[in-house]
């Protein structure tokens, strides 16, 4: 009963924050509907308020399911290179997030561009970025494959390719047209 509890709150997690937060950034991106009332700095704030938590829950959603179903991973490799791989996996994983978090800066991790567009993330590839178009959705999300892995999580291995496939197509259909249409203004 506990597995299957633990996928559906990551599933419910995860939908909430690729379908929850791009919605309300759609809505920004569209209507203003954060920054008409409240102005760009409070708008962006109240955004954030909301967003943090739905974020938090993602990342804990995670970790309490590879917890509760570990050791349902049966590779035929001893559990001692699973845990090294795992932990591989986590320190490039997180390294990477928190490189690209620091090239953009702590605002573009929450969509800042969207409520301020005068002042978007810089398109001069920096960090991370010099190498990889999108580190953070990428290679930023190794750590969910290496603590599916260390624990011997099977379905944490599979959620961790549906996370990042989810925030993969919100990137397509959020965050990549905002930024076009940054582009086609000349602010980006």
């Amino acid at each position: 009963m506990w597995p299957a509890l633990a996928v559906v709150f990551h599933l419910l997690s995860r939908l909430a924050y690729v379908v929850g937060v791009g919605v309300a950034l759609r809505q920004q991106d569209h209507h203003q509907v954060f920054t008409r009332k409240y102005g760009v700095a409070a708008g962006f704030q109240r955004f954030k308020r909301l967003a943090s938590p739905v974020m938090a829950s993602d990342a804990i959603s995670f970790v309490l399911l590879c917890i509760v179903t570990r050791d349902s991973l049966h590779s035929g490799v001893a559990r001692a290179v699973n845990i090294a791989a795992g932990g591989v996996l986590i320190v490039v994983g997180i390294g990477t997030k928190l490189w690209a978090r620091a090239s953009l800066g702590a605002d573009a991790y929450y969509w800042h561009n969207f409520f301020d567009p005068g002042d978007p993330a810089p398109w001069k590839p920096t960090g991370p970025y010099r190498f990889l178009q999108n580190p953070m959705y990428t290679v930023g999300y190794l750590q969910m494959y290496g603590l599916a892995l260390a624990l011997g999580s099977l379905p944490g291995l599979l959620l961790a390719g549906f996370a990042q496939a989810a925030i993969l197509v919100f990137h397509q259909l959020v965050e990549l047209p905002h930024y076009r249409q940054l582009m086609a203004r000349g602010r980006g």
